[in-house]
């Protein structure tokens, strides 16, 4: 990584320093105030929402999680994506230890927060941020010493993200495809733009150091092999791999090999640039009534095969902050007012393919109103739900192999499903709706014999 970071700075919701830590010298903890004074002419800017700011030969590199800021201070050139990526690493550790990471837990373990921040980074280099190996020799109350121990082997080894001598009564490795698909419609139901990020999660529970390899039906790839690709093949763009993957394998022959770590890990995460039709099509119609009441008529239609269902569908219609008094009918499922959310929940338990459901709501509003004020905001319609084995960009894992020392017994399955995240529609009657959901293939249970 191209230059250094000078100093790491955890600090409260209002800027006051937490913790903080020097590693090159060339900051002070001064320069706080200045990079807090930035952040807040930003937050008044709404075109610059970028996490890095500069000032006076300094860049500050920040991100927000709950009530605290992590922020790194540098005098030279870095890389800015690596840091930022270092500083959501240090997240996951701190949430490791301290389960929430918050103002209150860093004030209760200022020890083991400096010790882990002299662990994460020497120099202003990111060094070792796999919590699991951390966690074996900076010990909590969750996990007290009871004799001096050494540094495990991981740290002093090519492999610093497993720890030798693993061992398992059973061999278990499980593969999540997570998806996130964005999706703008305008206001005659054309889609402008649709894409899927998607990563690759893994749980393993394997012996000692297993050699693994997958194979994804990647175009690249299939193209290689001089096999057909028509309907089968898919192009993965703005690929990026967890550190245990031997990357010139990858691009060498398209496969991925790699040793994994013990427990669950990000094993790739990537982007595609490909049509998606919303699984499930909303549409509302708003017509208000003289300024006394208003009504709202939704209708929702799910527009995958009828062999597949979604469940636990959820779609929050807003409301005129100022309604009351709800009478609500559906045809399927139960509506509930959340005036606190300024919407109605409309909850599905099922929802087969191929149907159509209705929602009436009307809502009486105030007979008084106030001409100068501003135009009320039209918040987006949100939708929730999950599809089982159902898959949206057509991911597959077509080669898994894995080698070890140890003899493991075959027993594959596999299990998928889907999780929607949100549909969101704004505006009057049908209008641009986003489209997010997550798709969870786990894909199966993989061992080989040797």
């Amino acid at each position: 990584m191209a230059g250094a970071a000078s100093a790491l700075f955890l600090l409260d919701i209002k800027g006051r320093v937490l913790v903080w830590r020097d590693y090159r010298g060339d900051v002070s903890a001064t320069q706080v105030e200045r990079f807090f004074t930035k952040l807040i002419e930003k937050e008044g800017d709404p075109q610059s929402q970028d996490p890095v700011v500069y000032d006076n030969g300094v860049t500050y590199m920040f991100i927000q999680h709950s009530n605290v800021y992590l922020m790194t201070a540098t005098r030279q050139n870095c890389n800015a994506a690596s840091l930022l990526l270092f500083l959501h690493r240090v997240v996951d550790v701190f949430k490791h230890y301290f389960e929430e990471l918050e103002e209150e837990s860093l004030r209760d373990n200022f020890v083991v927060v400096y010790e882990l921040l002299d662990e994460i980074m020497d120099f202003g280099y990111p060094q070792y941020t796999e919590a699991k190996i951390l966690s074996e020799f900076i010990k909590t109350d969750a996990y007290r010493m009871e004799v001096t121990q050494r540094p495990p082997m991981a740290v002093t080894n090519a492999v610093s993200w497993r720890s030798e001598g693993i061992n398992y009564k059973k061999n278990e490795v499980f593969l999540d495809v997570v998806e996130s698909v964005n999706i703008l419609v305008n206001s005659n139901g054309q889609i402008i733009r649709s894409d899927v990020v998607g990563a690759l999660k893994m749980r393993t529970y394997l012996s000692g150091m297993p050699e693994c390899k997958l194979g994804l039906n990647d175009r690249v790839l299939l193209e290689a092999q001089g096999r057909a690709t028509k309907g089968k093949a898919i192009d993965l763009e703005d690929i990026k791999f967890h550190q245990c993957v031997r990357l010139a394998r990858f691009e060498n022959d398209r496969t991925i090999s790699f040793v994994p770590p013990d427990g669950s890990f990000d094993l790739m995460t990537y982007r595609l640039s490909t049509q998606v039709k919303p699984l499930i099509w909303v549409e509302a119609q708003v017509e208000k009534h003289s300024r006394s009441r208003v009504e709202i008529m939704v209708k929702a239609r799910s527009q995958f095969k009828e062999r597949s269902t979604a469940t636990s569908v959820e779609i929050a219609v807003p409301v005129p902050a100022d309604a009351s008094s709800p009478n609500v009918r559906t045809s399927m499922g139960s509506a509930v007012y959340a005036p606190e959310n300024d919407a109605l929940m409309w909850k599905i338990r099922s929802f087969p393919g191929g149907k159509e459901y209705m929602l009436r709501a009307e809502f009486t509003l105030p007979s008084i109103t106030d001409e100068e004020a501003t135009p009320e905001r039209k918040a987006p319609i949100r939708v929730k739900f999950e599809i089982p084995y159902f898959t949206v960009s057509g991911i597959q894992v077509c080669l898994h192999m894995l080698y070890s020392l140890f003899d493991y017994v075959n027993c594959k399955f596999c299990q998928s499903f889907i999780l929607p995240h949100a549909l969101g529609q704004r505006g009057t009657k049908m209008l641009i709706f986003i489209l997010l959901f997550l798709v969870s293939l786990p894909c199966c249970l993989i061992g080989q014999e040797l």
